[in-house]
């Protein structure tokens, strides 16, 4: 699928067989990158041709340069040579001049990109202190499952269903908040669900009987799933490229640090006041984190779709819609508004001459279109209709703030904007489940729940084995001081899966030409398999044999160590391999994590640790991990035909078609 004239144009590159590039048919794949050849070429994506471009809305921002755009089967834009030449000249860069700014922002201070830093960074913290509460919410009971159990007056292992319900709600509820933040924007789902979580964090702690507060635990789940499938975008949206690794290094920390660190803080208050203080305090926490996000949060949508030259009057069929969404805006908008502002808010804008005509070419060099003909696909009038409106449609809301004047901050405070897009919800919200044909999704999808859903089956185990009378006789706040463990073994793992991860991708790269595969991240399988299997079996055996308490609470971290490696790598391995549906990709990872993995163990775990006892249960664990990382080795070898085969197919923007 190379391009000859690429090839003879570009210098040779040696390149060695490290078992992924066999195929000669699959040499340039979407999501192959030239990553070591020369500083001007450093990033460049490889495949773009064979990949038909994105027509369906996502939660991610348009992350692809206009050479992937004019792969679409169903445009063929002309460019004006010279236009073309004037944007590349007026690049924009940080202060220094050192950093061309990717995405480019626009000259119009309502692009969020062109928020002062400072509200930018206040943005990252809110969301972060939220993430860390809503992270926090699967074990916060670890420690208090006796509690529970003696309140109701039933069984330790009937009081774990509260966090495998828990973990549906985040399964069901990652599903529906994602296309409802599509479509209606992130800011307001952000604060209904903030308002949820509290109100269903004062249901918990007020909850009369078992069945009201496993209710309520599945309706927090609910709430609390953007926490998990949003995020990521936010902050693809308000901060550039060059900036975005630490701000994502940022809130995964906290998002993690949640995990451990809110378990710790509730022992301590389930062992002062009780185990309904500790949804209580929750609500008070949650409620100040709201009161964050209302001020300091806006809304973070902006379409960055490249529009080619004549673009914008490919059809008139939609010119209606377009006037009455014009209308629509217009009245959601304040009351001044409309009004023309002589002050210096907007920056200004060249003004084109319109008696100086300009000659449409073809593109060329990386915008050239391939010459060979395509494949064409049967479709209505009706589908060309959907699919160019709803392009159009996304434009809207974009375009109407583009020339509106800067918006204010009271204005920021609004909750709502109106529809950002006009795709079907329910074509949105099944878009992710169509990645599960996608073998690299199948296999980030196994490794993240693995990763985090053994941290999570141990949390289930806490109470039966430190606090027992039989191994450490516990209190609620010692067995809540076990969690700094995993803490530190989060935080390590956290740390050293991106650093090591980059050093070995380099050096593959370099022996493979310069160009970088995603299935190099694959090699991280062996310390993440050796790790995670180590700590599970060693936590159980040591537990059983009634070691000292350090021993068991050690293995304990090398599990967090090895899962924070796992997670890491498998939203890493994800996204780089198709990262036009990360959106998408996210709520796969997170349903099978919450669903396949935290609710199925819920249901049986807590009986067949009491029937076998912690030495049989987590051996048998380790065991399923080991041999389930097995697949690692058939991934690495035929992950990019695989990717290739997935371009081919193209399943979910297949699925788009005519139903937009």
């Amino acid at each position: 699928m190379s391009d000859p004239e690429i090839e003879m144009a570009s210098p040779p590159r040696k390149r060695r067989n490290l078992g992924i590039l066999s195929d000669k048919q699959t040499d340039e794949v979407p999501g192959s990158v030239l990553l070591l050849s020369g500083p001007e070429k450093i990033n460049e994506p490889l495949g773009m041709k064979n990949f038909p471009a994105r027509i369906s809305s996502s939660s991610f921002p348009s992350q692809f340069s206009r050479t992937n755009s004019l792969s679409s089967t169903t445009h063929r834009p002309t460019f004006s040579r010279r236009s073309t030449a004037r944007a590349a000249k007026k690049k924009k860069t940080t202060p220094d001049g050192k950093i061309v700014l990717e995405p480019q922002p626009e000259d119009t201070h309502n692009d969020p990109l062109n928020l002062p830093p400072y509200r930018r960074n206040l943005a990252l913290l809110s969301l972060g202190f939220y993430c860390m509460l809503g992270g926090g919410m699967t074990p916060v009971l670890a420690a208090g499952f006796g509690n529970v159990a003696t309140t109701f007056d039933i069984s330790i292992q009937r009081v774990a269903l509260t966090t495998g319900l828990y973990m549906m709600g985040l399964g069901v509820g990652g599903a529906l908040m994602s296309p409802t933040a599509i479509l209606l924007g992130k800011r307001p789902v952000y604060l209904i669900s903030s308002l949820l979580f509290i109100a269903t964090s004062l249901w918990c702690g007020f909850a009369k009987s078992f069945g009201s507060l496993v209710a309520a635990r599945v309706l927090q789940g609910v709430a609390v799933s953007p926490v998990e499938v949003l995020p990521s975008a936010t902050v693809a949206e308000i901060f550039f490229l060059h900036e975005r690794a630490f701000r994502l290094g940022v809130y995964t920390l906290l998002l993690l640090s949640g995990k451990n660190l809110v378990p710790l803080v509730s022992a301590v208050i389930i062992n002062k006041a009780g185990w309904r203080w500790a949804f209580w305090a929750v609500a008070i926490f949650v409620a100040f984190g709201a009161i964050l996000l209302f001020l300091f949060l806006p809304e973070t949508f902006w379409d960055r779709t490249p529009r080619p030259h004549g673009m914008e009057d490919s059809t008139d069929n939609i010119r209606p819609t377009l006037r009455r969404l014009t209308s629509h805006f217009r009245s959601q908008n304040h009351s001044g508004a409309n009004e023309i502002s002589e002050s210096q808010d907007l920056p200004p804008k060249a003004i084109e001459d319109e008696t100086e005509k300009e000659e449409p070419v073809e593109p060329e060099g990386e915008e050239r279109l391939e010459s060979k003909p395509e494949p064409k696909e049967e479709r209505t009038s009706h589908q060309d209709e959907s699919r160019d409106g709803a392009n159009h449609v996304r434009f809207e809301y974009t375009e109407h703030w583009r020339d509106a004047p800067k918006k204010k901050f009271v204005h920021t405070l609004k909750p709502y904007f109106g529809r950002l897009s006009y795709d079907n919800w329910i074509t949105v919200a099944v878009r992710p489940f169509i990645l599960f044909a996608y073998p690299s999704v199948l296999w980030s999808a196994m490794v993240y729940s693995l990763s985090i859903g053994w941290l999570i089956v141990i949390s289930e185990a806490i109470t039966s084995i430190y606090r027992s009378k039989d191994t450490y006789n516990f209190t609620s706040f010692q067995a809540g001081l076990v969690y700094l463990s995993p803490f530190i073994g989060g935080v390590l793992g956290t740390a050293v899966a991106g650093k090591f991860s980059d050093i070995i991708v380099r050096a593959m790269a370099r022996r493979n030409g310069g160009v970088y595969e995603p299935e190099f991240r694959l090699v991280m399988a062996l310390p993440i398999a050796i790790s995670t299997t180590v700590g599970l079996m060693g936590f159980g055996w040591a537990a059983e044999e009634r070691d000292a308490w350090i021993v068991p609470t050690v293995f304990f971290g090398i599990v967090s160590f090895g899962c924070s490696l796992g997670s890491t790598t498998a939203i890493t391995f994800c996204v780089d391999s198709y990262r036009q549906y990360a959106g998408e990709a996210l709520v796969t990872l997170n349903f099978s994590k919450n669903i396949f993995h935290g609710l199925v163990f819920s249901l049986f775990f807590p009986q067949w640790f009491e029937a076998k006892g912690s030495k049989s249960v987590f051996l048998a664990l380790g065991g399923i991990q080991l041999g389930l990382m097995f697949f690692s080795i058939p991934m690495y070898i035929y992950g990019k035909r695989a990717r290739m085969w997935t371009v081919r197919k193209n399943f979910i923007e297949r699925f788009s078609i005519g139903r937009t």
